[in-house]
């Protein structure tokens, strides 16, 4: 176990009841991320400290970049377009047909500009995982989950990772083959069953390791991409960090989100910046963002 390690810093007080999903947006060098419940997607430009942010309307669980001036969010039952010059909303299409307690969470873009996300269904488990293309065509990849959650792909786009937060509370690896979307051979890459936490949102390093953010687990885990082992703990001032990614002209300062939604007034007390963004260097580096090519 890896020890020294730099202490998170506070960057703003945004009080976000979930947020969720940064995302580096290397042309501006600044970060977006979500507030769930909110419905809000931010704007943090780490230049100036100043954080903004565009009411979309509905919960939005996952966004991505999608050419200038534009992202693709995945809202609690469509996907949409936001003109980030204006904050117009344009929808694209619905995923789901409402349903109660059922809504669109985390997601990304592949390597070659496909929007990867997930639904929840912490009931039913009937959560899906979707893939949606440049070409407008949507494509079920999985069925069957709790809460699809954190992913992504390693450094060679040869591995596809998804995280089932709670049950069964496991990161699973897939095959992947990047020239045709396709996934395949999953099995557990790391198991936490059982554990008092639950892993949320993860982002992988330029080693190919996973960053696992702990849901009531007060850090975010590095874990080695071969056996699952625990790495490295961060420790932060929140229960309920959510998410986390590299940004940076270096890609070597990890983002992370956090949530105060459920938690009570003594459990806030204790964690008196949930719900606020952090930020912390020199852990590693990070893989550049992909953003949506349609």
């Amino acid at each position: 176990m890896e020890s020294a390690v730099p202490a998170p810093q506070v960057l703003n007080n945004a009080r976000a009841r979930l947020g969720e999903g940064p995302c580096w947006h290397e042309p501006t060098q600044t970060l977006y991320w979500v507030d769930i419940h909110n419905h809000r997607v931010h704007h943090y430009d780490p230049a100036t400290g100043a954080d903004r942010f565009f009411e979309v309307g509905e919960a939005v669980g996952c966004i991505a970049p999608a050419g200038v001036n534009r992202l693709i969010l995945a809202r609690r039952h469509d996907l949409a377009f936001l003109n980030t010059s204006d904050g117009a909303v344009t929808p694209i299409l619905a995923v789901e047909a409402p349903r109660r307690g059922v809504r669109l969470n985390d997601g990304k873009c592949d390597a070659a500009g496909r929007l990867w996300f997930g639904s929840m269904d912490p009931a039913g488990g009937e959560g899906q995982l979707y893939r949606y293309d440049p070409d407008g065509s949507l494509h079920r990849m999985e069925t069957g989950l709790s809460i699809a959650n954190g992913l992504g792909w390693s450094p060679d786009n040869r591995t596809f990772y998804l995280t089932d937060t709670s049950p069964p509370q496991t990161i699973y690896a897939y095959d992947f083959d990047l020239e045709s979307g396709l996934i395949g051979n999953r099995r557990p890459c790391v198991e936490l069953r059982g554990a008092p936490f639950y892993p949320d949102g993860l982002t992988v390093d330029r080693e190919g390791c996973l960053w696992s953010a702990m849901w009531d687990g007060w850090c975010v885990i590095r874990f080695a991409p071969d056996d699952g082992r625990e790495l490295l703990r961060l420790s932060l001032p929140v229960q309920r960090p959510t998410c986390c990614t590299f940004g940076g002209a270096d890609l070597g300062t990890l983002y992370i989100t956090s949530a105060a939604v459920g938690l009570s007034e003594d459990e806030i007390e204790r964690s008196f910046h949930s719900g606020d963004l952090f930020c912390v260097r020199g852990l590693a580096v990070g893989l550049p963002t992909h953003g949506f090519a349609g």
